[in-house]
């Protein structure tokens, strides 16, 4: 009798993935390393749609674009279990959650932030999400670095950017060229797989719906032109039409502009370019103030979806702040939505 880890699963419906997506839409608590554990566990570990080996070799991709790498993940995977529209949909419901509760939030911010019962739910939430971002840092470490060269360069890493608040972008690349050395060096010292990372045997065995054989369909140069163009006409739309009509200094022109270059700058994820966004953002601009910066990333902390969500707190308090001729809420839920927009749809 064949052991039943030895046939992959049936390719799941889009509504059954529909199902996990809005699932774990509503569950990506914990910043980027909670949220890839979370995906790791329901599409690997629960359900074998992924191998190990691909979804390690897909994040290792994404960590190297510019947005939330777990938001790309999502959508990669996604497009790898059923083409565009799986690829939109995962994106879509790993945001759009967060999104809609951290807007009600804010909303309940700037009429009842001051309430006490409103500090201390914040407050009680915290040290759960602390535990949560501890168990699933120790399960990605266990099972991505292995040996002692590994080991060191994440804690030079560590090091870098906690004791010298060195470029993310800038530890990165020393990170990848200290592993190409090393692999030229001491190639035994690094586990096969490569840069890839390696599979662990107690999830890698067994038969996935996705996994190293599984080969996308054929992609033209020209088809990736024209997605590319047409993506990008999209994402800057928005900010093209607020300065034809509302002219180039206009909160929501100078919004759309400023975040749709903080995009850009998120390598390595939202840590790398929260800094940036709020010397900007607070000293530059005027928009809020520093303790609604460090209100924004708690509030973001603590609800589902990428952590680079706050910068959607952000373009809601500049539009609440500064409402110009509009009513507050409306201008606050506009600015927030224009921020949404231009930090998300890159991915």
């Amino acid at each position: 009798m064949p052991d039943p880890g030895s046939i992959p699963p049936p390719h799941p419906s889009f509504r059954e993935a529909l199902a996990v997506w809005v699932r774990i839409g509503l569950l990506s608590f914990g910043g980027p390393t909670g949220q890839i554990a979370l995906m790791h566990r329901e599409l690997v570990e629960r359900r074998r749609w992924i191998s190990d080996r691909r979804f390690l070799h897909a994040l290792n991709y994404c960590m190297l674009l510019p947005g939330p790498e777990a938001h790309q993940l999502a959508i990669y995977t996604g497009w790898l279990l059923h083409g565009t529209r799986g690829g939109l949909a995962a994106g879509i419901l790993f945001v759009l959650p967060g999104a809609l509760l951290l807007w009600g939030i804010s909303l309940l911010y700037v009429g009842a932030g001051n309430h006490p019962l409103f500090s201390a739910l914040f407050y009680g939430l915290k040290p759960a999400v602390i535990a949560l971002v501890a168990v699933a840092v120790l399960r990605i470490a266990g099972r991505t670095l292995r040996g002692p060269f590994l080991w060191s360069v994440a804690a030079s890493a560590f090091v870098a950017i906690a004791l010298f608040h060195l470029p993310f972008p800038l530890i990165l690349l020393t990170a990848g060229f200290a592993g190409w050395i090393g692999g030229k060096i001491a190639p035994g010292a690094f586990p096969a797989g490569g840069a890839h990372g390696s599979a662990s045997p107690e999830t890698d065995a067994g038969a996935y719906v996705i996994d190293d054989r599984s080969i996308p369909g054929t992609i033209r140069p020209m088809q990736t032109v024209r997605t590319a163009v047409g993506w990008s006409i999209l994402w800057l739309a928005p900010v093209f039409l607020c300065l034809a009509m509302l002219g180039g200094d206009h909160l929501f022109t100078q919004l759309g502009a400023f975040f749709t270059k903080a995009a850009l700058l998120t390598v390595g994820g939202a840590y790398a370019v929260l800094p940036y966004v709020a010397q900007q953002a607070v000293e530059t601009h005027g928009w809020l103030s520093p303790a609604q910066m460090m209100d924004g990333l708690g509030l973001a902390e603590t609800t589902p979806g990428p952590l680079i969500l706050v910068l959607q707190f952000v373009g809601f308090l500049a539009g609440w702040n500064a409402p110009g001729a509009w009513n507050p809420w409306a201008a606050a839920t506009l600015a927030a939505a224009l921020t949404t927009w231009v930090t998300f749809l890159p991915g």
